[in-house]
C-alpha cells in the first residue's frame, strides 16, 4: 500500500464525525490528500455521466462560484457532470473531494487522470474500499451515501428519471441533507430527474445564490451577484455582438445563428471564429456553439 495513503478508522480521532451519524457508516476510509475540513460547509454536486454541454457548463460554473465563498465541493470523479463540479471548483483555488467506488490507487475513470492528481493537493480522493480494489458496479451505489453523507447539501444537475444521482438524492434525504435540483426544459430526457426531483419537493436551485441562502451559509454574494446574475460588459463589433446574442450555455449550431440574424454563411462563420479567439464561446460539438 502507498505511503500516501491515510487510513481513518471509525473509532478513532479525525473520522469524519457527519458519517457517524449513518447507521452503515463505512469502517474505515482511505484517504489519499486529506479529508473535507468540519469546520467549513460543503455540498455534493453530481449528475449525469453522459451529461449535455449546459449540464457540463452548469456544473463546472455553481462549483466555481460556490467555492469562491468558501464552499466545499464533493462529488465521485465521474465523468460528466462529477468531472465538471470538480474542475469548476479547482478553477476557483477550492478544495474539493472524490469518493471512489474503488480502491484510492485507482484512477477509475481514467479520463479523469488529471483531476485525481491535482485533486490530492487541492481536496482529497477517498474511498472505504481498501487500496487494490477494483471498480466493480455495485461499489458506485454503495459510495453514494458518503457522498452525501460528508455534504451539509446536494445539488442534482442533471438526471434521467432512473439515474444513480438519483440513488445519492434519496440517501441525502435519509440523512436529512438539503436537496436542491436544477430545474431543466419539459421534455428533456436530462431534466426528468431533477424536475421529478423538484416535484417531489427538491429546492429549484435556478442560480447559485438559492443555496447560500437556503443553507444560510454565508459567503461573499457579491461574487455571485458579479459572476452569475449580471452580464458582463464586453465590447464587440455589431456583427459579432449579434453572433454572441444568439448563444448562450445551450448548444446552437451555425445554421440556427444564420435564421437569426439574416447573415451569411460566410458571415456568421468569421464572427464565430472571432469569437473564439476572444474566448468567449467554444465548439461544443460539430457546428455547435456555446458561451464559456
Amino acid at each position: 500500500m502507498s505511503e500516501n495513503i491515510k487510513i481513518y478508522k471509525k473509532t478513532e480521532e479525525g473520522y469524519p464525525k457527519t458519517l457517524l451519524q449513518l447507521p452503515d457508516a463505512p469502517s474505515r476510509l482511505y484517504v489519499l490528500g486529506e479529508l473535507p475540513a468540519p469546520m467549513r460547509p460543503a455540498i455534493a454536486i453530481v449528475g449525469a455521466r453522459n451529461c449535455s454541454s449546459y449540464g457540463k457548463n452548469m456544473a463546472y460554473e455553481y462549483a466555481r462560484i460556490l467555492t469562491q465563498t468558501g464552499i466545499q465541493v464533493i462529488s465521485g470523479l465521474a465523468r460528466g457532470v462529477d468531472a465538471a463540479a470538480h474542475a469548476g471548483a479547482l478553477a476557483a483555488g477550492g478544495k474539493t473531494y472524490g469518493v471512489m467506488g474503488c480502491g484510492v490507487d485507482f484512477c477509475y475513470p481514467t479520463s479523469s487522470r488529471k483531476l485525481y492528481h491535482v485533486m490530492q493537493q487541492q481536496g482529497g480522493i477517498l474511498s472505504e474500499f481498501a487500496p487494490g480494489t477494483p471498480p466493480l458496479s455495485y461499489h458506485f451505489t454503495l459510495r453514494n451515501r458518503i457522498i452525501s453523507g460528508l455534504s451539509g447539501a446536494i445539488l442534482v444537475v442533471e438526471a434521467k428519471e432512473k439515474s444513480g444521482s438519483l440513488i445519492t438524492a434519496d440517501a441525502a434525504l435519509e440523512q436529512g441533507r438539503t436537496v436542491f435540483a436544477l430545474p431543466g426544459r419539459a421534455g428533456d430526457l436530462l431534466s426528468e430527474g431533477c424536475n421529478r426531483l423538484i416535484y417531489q419537493g427538491a429546492i429549484p436551485a435556478w442560480k447559485p445564490e438559492i443555496i447560500l441562502e437556503e443553507m444560510e451559509w454565508t459567503g461573499k454574494k457579491e461574487i455571485i451577484q458579479e459572476d452569475f446574475t449580471q452580464e458582463k460588459k464586453i465590447v464587440l463589433a455589431r456583427e459579432d455582438d449579434l453572433v454572441y446574442s444568439c448563444l448562450d450555455l445551450r448548444p446552437k449550431n451555425s445554421d440556427y445563428i444564420v435564421r437569426k440574424t439574416g447573415f451569411s454563411p460566410a458571415q456568421v462563420s468569421n464572427c464565430l471564429v472571432e469569437l473564439m479567439l476572444r474566448g468567449l464561446i467554444r465548439e461544443s460539438g460539430r457546428h455547435y456553439y456555446v458561451r464559456t
